[in-house]
């Protein structure tokens, strides 16, 4: 059973997305999901950095409309090259 099944919309989710530790690849994130959620409240974004510095992860709440609309931010965060993981 696929776990978004589980999932009654509209919800707040969350999502990490993870890539290098470049200064604007959290912007570039930003500017993504926003694509998808407009309404994005930067109070539940979160930013870490790695015990290395050499990647970040960055974690954002986003107010799920449905599936198809997860499944879009996911695809467009997949497709990115500088995103390495978003879960």
């Amino acid at each position: 059973m696929n776990d978004l099944s589980l999932l009654q919309f509209p919800c707040d989710f969350p999502i990490k997305i993870m890539g290098a530790g470049d200064p604007e690849f959290a912007q570039m994130v930003l500017e993504l999901v926003r694509r998808h959620s407009p309404d994005l409240d930067e109070a539940r974004v979160k930013i870490q950095p790695s015990r290395t510095g050499r990647y970040q992860s960055v974690t954002v709440v986003v107010a799920a409309r449905d599936r198809a609309h997860l499944d879009a931010l996911y695809q467009d965060l997949s497709d990115h090259p500088q995103v390495k993981l978003a879960l």
